[in-house]
């Protein structure tokens, strides 16, 4: 079974070039799942669990058990689509004879409309690095995200050669390795080249070797996802916004405030680098819900 689960991530990583994280996540549901049929089937050493053997009623028996431990339904999703890609794979590749995951249903996720921040609140956030090195990185990093909407993992991606100053942009790969152009304010790209002139150059001297990529960490190597929401948590704790945040919070305020400027849901969704238009679609029911809330408070008869 080990075996079969690392042939699975390969191909993942190698062929569908999933993200970082998908993998991570991927391999903890699946390493849980093969240590649950380790117990299931007595006396079989988790290793040599016959994939072919596994029936419908032990995967309901595996989520089962998922659900009593009290996991949310994004997670139980989680592990039914980590469950269904991999026995996909296994058919596919004549691992298994039958596929268990046919007639398993991805449990129905309640919708949560994204948090965001007021401007006055990303003004707060965005103001708060000092002008040390890595400071000079804090603010360009909190800059770009919201200037261009970033995931975490396209932000620690990105390279050097990837900024364009002159058209005002950085090249960003998404999901599945997808390549946009994300436009970026004059704001943003002022911190960006103040850090990579000075910051960053001082942060690169500590690693002592040459390094691409554009945000270092204090030992001059890349930034990690991690560090990444340990340098919001950081600030949202600096400037006492009582909300709790991560990187994504920001992604999602510059899609709300685009479209609180005007902009047209197809423009926000490439900008986004969403594939279908239904997921840039959750962003009108917080815009309409913020302009609910205006007229209640604004209009004398509302």
């Amino acid at each position: 079974m080990d075996l079969l689960i690392e042939q699975f991530m390969a191909y993942l990583k190698i062929e569908k070039n999933a993200s970082p994280h998908t993998l991570e996540s991927y391999s903890h549901d699946l390493e849980e799942f093969a240590h649950f049929l380790a117990e299931e089937f007595t006396g079989i050493d988790g290793t040599q669990v016959d994939p072919s053997g596994v029936d419908y009623l032990a995967i309901r028996r595996f989520l089962a058990l998922m659900q009593k431990r009290g996991l949310s339904k994004a997670t139980m999703a989680r592990k039914v689509a980590a469950l269904r890609s991999f026995y996909r794979y296994l058919t596919r590749e004549g691992l298994a004879k039958v596929n268990p995951m046919i007639n398993i249903n991805t449990p129905k996720q309640d919708k949560k409309l994204p948090k965001f921040l007021y401007y006055p609140e990303i003004e707060l956030l965005l103001s708060a690095p000092d002008s040390s090195p890595l400071g000079q990185r804090d603010r360009a990093l909190l800059e770009t995200v919201y200037a261009g909407g970033l995931r975490v993992s396209e932000l620690v991606g990105l390279n050097l050669e990837d900024l364009d100053y002159n058209l005002g942009y950085a090249r960003v790969y998404g999901k599945g390795g997808k390549e946009r152009i994300a436009p970026l304010g004059r704001v943003a790209l002022k911190a960006l080249q103040d850090y990579i002139e000075c910051g960053r150059r001082d942060l690169a001297a500590k690693s002592g070797e040459e390094e691409n990529a554009l945000f270092l960490n204090k030992f001059g190597t890349r930034l990690s996802g991690r560090s990444v929401r340990n340098i919001v948590n950081k600030y949202v704790e600096q400037v006492a916004l009582e909300k709790k945040i991560s990187p994504h919070t920001l992604r999602h305020s510059f899609a709300t405030h685009l479209l609180e400027g005007g902009a047209d849901l197809r423009s926000v969704q490439e900008l986004l680098g969403h594939v279908n238009m239904s997921t840039t679609q959750i962003y009108t029911h917080v815009t309409k819900g913020r302009m609910k809330a205006v007229y209640e408070k604004s209009h004398p008869r509302a």
